[in-house]
């Protein structure tokens, strides 16, 4: 897994590559932690992530939580293929605010 941080309209933008299992998940979850001290809002690219285990979908739920309870916003967008799959199996697509575009995830 690969991933990259932008700035767009005062969101940060986690672009991510690649697969979230449990050898890059602890990275992911930095970035993802670090870039919400930094900013109100984070937005991560999944639109080139084919696959995500657990401690994936765990990251996400973390960094999810610390935003809620530091009131600022987490969303996801370019969520697609077998990563929506485990969202939705999971039942977390009524839990994770999903968007489907980046502008979207911007400007929402």
């Amino acid at each position: 897994m690969k991933s990259s941080t932008r700035t767009e309209k005062g969101t940060v933008i986690v672009d991510v590559v690649g697969q979230i299992d449990m050898g890059s998940s602890p990275v992911l979850r930095k970035t993802l932690l670090d870039s919400l001290k930094a900013t109100k809002s984070v937005a991560i690219n999944l639109s080139a992530v084919r696959y995500i285990d657990s401690s994936g979908i765990a990251s996400l739920l973390e960094v999810f939580k610390e935003a809620r309870n530091s009131q600022k916003r987490f969303v996801m967008f370019g969520v697609t293929g077998a990563v929506l799959q485990v969202l939705q199996l999971t039942r977390l697509t009524g839990i994770f605010e999903i968007c489907e575009t980046e502008e979207q995830a911007i400007n929402a």
